[in-house]
């Protein structure tokens, strides 16, 4: 069960980082968004990475586990640095992926 909930959670936090860096893009100031941006990008990919690893039934997946949880914290510290909606839910699936994923390992 914990394998499908984190499959659901990485879900949802790849759909938030890519509304999250698209949205960045139109805001007024883009460059104050840079860092955000990037960082939604590299945790949309190491997500994606550990949601196909994980449907393959491959075992040897905790190092990827791992580094989800630092990357995914780290866009939620990224994020809570702006107030736009975007960023604050990003930030809130970010957070819930980091636990989905620490549950997994334990």
């Amino acid at each position: 069960m914990e394998k499908e909930n984190l499959i659901t959670s990485l879900d949802n936090c790849i759909n938030h980082c890519n509304h999250c860096s698209d949205a960045c893009l139109d805001e007024e100031d883009v460059h104050m968004m840079v860092n955000c941006i990037r960082t939604d990008r590299a945790c949309a990919v190491v997500c994606t990475a550990l949601k196909n690893l994980l449907t393959t039934n491959y075992s040897n997946v905790s190092g990827l586990v791992k580094y989800c949880i630092d990357i995914c914290n780290a866009c939620a510290d990224e994020c809570e640095k702006h107030d736009e909606v975007h960023c604050r839910e990003c930030a809130k699936a970010c957070r819930e992926c980091a636990q989905a994923c620490t549950a997994f390992l334990n």
